[in-house]
């Protein structure tokens, strides 16, 4: 039952106890199905092992191999058709979902998402999972919400919930999950939010390591800090990192336009390339096939040639790039990871062939360059750092994580180039072209940021939207009932009432962001 103006802000008032709640229901259900996701991608990574080993050194093996990996293209194919929304990452589509832009179907995102990313790490495309346990967590908080009538409002503070406990379940990273869900997806940073996302995240993370262990994602040691006098070498290599992650996004989605652009390409001839290719290398070049955690292993453990890991550095690029764009179910995130560190990692090799670094100092540049690399294709400093932090349990470097983060995202930022997940929505949205437009009432929290068109302005001077009410503002510890001859000021968290509509979400943004990023 949808619910009116009167209702909505009733509900505001119970909303905080609801959240929490919320959050702890969210965090147990994605959880465990993220949790499920994982356990069966392990079983994945050890079959596509005991088939490469199998196949190795028989043509004849290999010819069946590609010719059952044909099979299992056209079955992902199939599911991609049935639902659309399984395509890619799935972080642009929650982005998507929370902005009022898109409407998935949780009930058929979620098994349709689960097969088909799990197909796809099988056959050992370049595709990460953290992607896919976002979506599968975020329609997980869909479901139940829906499941519970609960209203619109609700919906996207459990979208929010269910975002942060499938990237915390999927890595053991819930500070992680916490500042991606707040600093990507919900893009607010409100205490109501924070306390129930940090619920979702944490009880996710308990319960998937729990039962799969809490080891750290990738597990190389960091035998001391880096000294200080090194710290211009690690200004360099964030400032490639910035061109590398510019160059990154514009390959990524060049490639997609390519796929879409061939006119002899339909759907399933589409992810038939990518996993042609994985069968192809399966009996070539097996190193460069799934997400890549074992290209991390090998740069930090083994002492490889400057010209090997270049190599493997390009045809992973390149592989990844082939295996994303193809709109085959799976993330950019890890395999994104897995390129920063490869690039961290060989520029290390270089520095310490020319500058005499000391060798040891290798695997910091590794650490060093993932979030750098994040940083500058995503364009989520808090998220990267945090990030690397549970995913390494190396708790030191924050000092030289700052650095090479700020100055990938300056470099990035300067050569214009949109965070990634902004663009893959973009031209989701343009493929979709049909907005959505619930009557439904939503509350939502906005701050009003230094700078911004109407900071200072009255309320009666400000051209809002049509159907959008201001209810409440929030000015540190005060809460103000609103008037016409209310000022607001920089700082304050403004409680609006709309509907659910993209339009009105995008004025409102540009209308509290500061003008010199409008």
């Amino acid at each position: 039952m949808k619910k009116g103006m009167a209702d909505t802000i009733k509900d505001a008032k119970l909303l905080p106890i609801r959240l929490i709640l919320g959050g702890l229901l969210v965090g147990i259900v994605s959880g465990f199905i993220v949790m499920l996701y994982r356990l069966v991608l392990q079983y994945a990574e050890q079959a596509l092992e005991f088939i490469v080993d199998f196949i190795s050194g028989s043509i004849l093996k290999g010819i069946i191999w590609i010719a059952i990996l044909m099979i299992i293209a056209v079955i992902v194919s199939k599911l991609i058709k049935f639902e659309p929304m399984i395509s890619g990452s799935g972080i642009p589509q929650i982005e998507g979902e929370m902005t009022g832009k898109l409407n998935q179907t949780w009930y058929k995102v979620l098994p349709t998402k689960f097969i088909g990313g799990f197909l796809c790490l099988l056959s050992g495309l370049s595709l990460g999972r953290e992607g896919p346990s976002i979506q599968l967590g975020a329609m997980s908080g869909k479901g139940i919400s829906k499941l519970l009538s609960l209203g619109k409002t609700d919906e996207k503070y459990m979208l929010t919930c269910g975002a942060s406990a499938g990237l915390a379940a999927a890595f053991n990273a819930p500070l992680a999950g916490v500042l991606f869900s707040l600093e990507e997806i919900h893009k607010n940073f409100s205490v109501s939010v924070l306390i129930s996302v940090m619920t979702a995240s944490v009880t996710s993370d308990y319960l998937s390591s729990s039962i799969l262990g809490n080891a750290p994602v990738f597990n190389f040691s960091i035998t001391q800090d880096l000294p200080m006098k090194y710290y211009g070498l690690i200004l360099v290599l964030g400032i490639i990192l910035g061109f590398f992650g510019a160059f990154y996004n514009w390959f990524t989605l060049k490639i997609q336009s390519l796929y879409q652009e061939c006119k002899f390409l339909n759907q399933t001839t589409r992810v038939m390339i990518p996993f042609f290719i994985a069968g192809i290398l399966a009996f070539t070049v097996p190193v460069l096939l799934g997400s890549g955690g074992n290209l991390i292993k090998m740069i930090t453990t083994t002492k490889l040639g400057i010209t090997v890991a270049v190599l493997i550095l390009i045809g992973k690029f390149i592989y990844s790039g082939v295996s994303f764009g193809s709109g085959a179910p799976g993330g950019i995130f890890f395999p994104m990871l897995v390129l920063g560190g490869f690039t961290g990692g060989i520029f290390a090799m270089i520095c310490i062939n020319i500058f005499g670094l000391p060798a040891e100092y290798l695997n910091n540049f590794v650490l060093l360059a993932m979030a750098g690399f994040f940083t500058a294709i995503v364009r989520a400093p808090l998220t990267g750092i945090i990030l690397i932090f549970e995913m390494t349990g190396s708790l030191s470097q924050l000092t030289s994580l700052l650095l090479i983060s700020v100055s990938a995202y300056i470099v990035a930022t300067l050569l214009k180039c949109e965070p990634i997940y902004e663009s893959l929505l973009t031209r989701i949205l343009k493929r979709q072209g049909q907005k959505i437009d619930n009557k439904e009432k939503v509350l939502k929290e906005y701050i009003i940021m230094h700078n911004s068109p109407i900071d200072g302005m009255k309320i009666s001077e400000i051209d809002l939207p049509s159907n959008v009410l201001i209810v409440a503002i929030r000015r540190g510890s005060e809460e103000i009932l609103p008037n016409g001859d209310t000022k607001l000021h920089a700082s304050d968290v403004l409680l609006v009432m709309s509907n659910e509509n993209g339009d009105i979400y995008d004025s409102l943004n540009n209308l509290c962001t500061e003008n010199s990023i409008c």
